[in-house]
């Protein structure tokens, strides 16, 4: 058994295989179409790799879908430990504080989560189905009624899910788009600069909930944040900064992830996979389980994580190599879901794949909780577009398409489409 795997460089790297592990971490190459290249050949040769990471310390790299699996779950990796003061700045990952959800560990964790975990069932999701229903044909008829080119993002990514976790808050209308700002700047990744523009944004987000909480407290109404403050657990109940916390990371969470995995599958499904929108236009039951392959497919993380790294709490095997206690630890869910032990031509969007495992909401205790509404979202958005606009095409080439950069998640500024004729 290997002890420990010293840092991969290119002359350590399995001969022939231009494995370009020496290079910094997060990889170049990584796009929406997929991870980085080098990912298929770490999936292989280095499963459990040692990478020397943006913010100038080592982390393990793991790759494999199993490995990443049974990592997400495992207690002895530490999200507490990856945060706040002190904390191993790995780079190229969002910069979240101590008290947030994300970053706690169990029993911590396990509290709040059982605290809230009732306004994210299944069920109370599919109470809401009617309402993003009609969100989504008024956002829809807008576009129908402008005609000629429409900016996608603008036009439906985005206001589809800013509205609904706005009227979930309780949020006025007129203030979504400063929290489009809010939450936009909060997901922007620049964690070897302290983060700054980020804790700027979090500290607005905060201001903003602390006055909402204080409104739904006196005046309570048929929205979540009245849900989740009057939510309790026998005598156990959200406390003040708990329930901040917990708007704040629904904002992000709920708002920019499912605005860029829906414009990113668009974009995929017009430039690339023309054939597999038709089969959509063709027949809209199959959108449930294209969604999935959508989801597994086209790659949400710019860094090919899930932008949050772990520390390990104690000695931890995996495989033939023993990561030490003390070190960080990168999951890549984007080269899991590529994993040809897993998946039939794992690199082949196929909107009618039947095993499809997919861990792009996580797993474990840190599992999106957000994960039914997403879904939900994305299947009622696409069955829209293939339904109305069934000729949409791209309106300029792809090499123009704006993207933001420093975010954890690719995301596109615009996406301009048009009716084709």
């Amino acid at each position: 058994m290997t002890v420990t795997q010293e840092t991969a460089t290119q002359e350590t790297a399995p001969q022939g295989t231009g494995c370009p592990v020496a290079h910094t971490f997060p990889f170049e190459g990584s796009s929406y179409r997929g991870p980085a290249p080098a990912y298929g050949r770490l999936r292989a040769e280095q499963p459990v790799v040692k990478v020397p990471t943006a913010g100038g310390v080592d982390a393990w790299l793991i790759t494999r879908y199993e490995d990443v699996r049974r990592l997400s779950a495992d207690p002895r990796l530490s999200r507490a430990q990856a945060c706040g003061e002190g904390a191993p700045r790995v780079g190229g990952t969002m910069h979240t504080t101590p008290e947030m959800i994300i970053s706690l560990d169990a029993p911590e964790h396990s509290r709040l989560r059982k605290l809230v975990a009732g306004a994210f069932t299944m069920r109370r999701v599919e109470r809401m189905r009617e309402n993003v229903q009609r969100v989504t044909d008024e956002l829809l008829d807008d576009m129908e009624a402008k005609g000629g080119t429409v900016d996608l993002v603008q036009q439906l990514a985005v206001p589809l899910p800013l509205t609904v976790i706005g009227e979930l808050l309780g949020v006025p209308a007129e203030d979504l788009r400063e929290f489009e700002q809010w939450a936009r700047a909060f997901a922007t990744v620049d964690d070897r600069a302290g983060g700054e523009a980020s804790l700027h944004a979090l500290g607005k987000l905060s201001e903003y909930i602390v006055g909402l909480i204080a409104e739904k407290r006196a005046h309570p109404s048929d929205d979540m944040l009245s849900e989740l403050i009057a939510a309790r657990d026998d005598d156990d109940r959200l406390s003040e900064p708990e329930l901040v916390t917990f708007g704040f990371t629904l904002i992000g969470a709920g708002f920019d992830t499912t605005a860029n995995q829906l414009a990113n599958s668009v974009l995929a499904l017009l430039v690339d996979h023309q054939e597999q929108w038709r089969y959509l236009v063709e027949d809209h039951s199959r959108i449930p389980k294209a969604v999935e392959e959508l989801l597994r497919h086209v790659n949400l993380f710019a860094t090919d994580t899930s932008g949050f790294p772990r520390i390990a709490a104690e000695d931890i095997e995996v495989g033939d190599v023993t990561i030490p206690k003390g070190d960080a630890v990168l999951l890549s869910l984007a080269s899991a879901n590529r994993d040809p032990e897993v998946f039939d031509e794992p690199d082949r969007l196929d909107l009618g794949r039947e095993r499809n495992p997919h861990i792009s909401f996580g797993h474990g205790m840190h599992y999106c909780l957000g994960k039914h509404l997403g879904r939900m979202e994305m299947e009622i958005a696409i069955e829209g577009l293939v339904r109305r606009f069934p000729d949409l095409k791209l309106a300029v080439p792809e090499s123009e398409l704006p993207w933001h950069t420093g975010e954890i998640n690719h995301t596109l500024t615009s996406l301009p489409v048009v009716r084709g004729n």
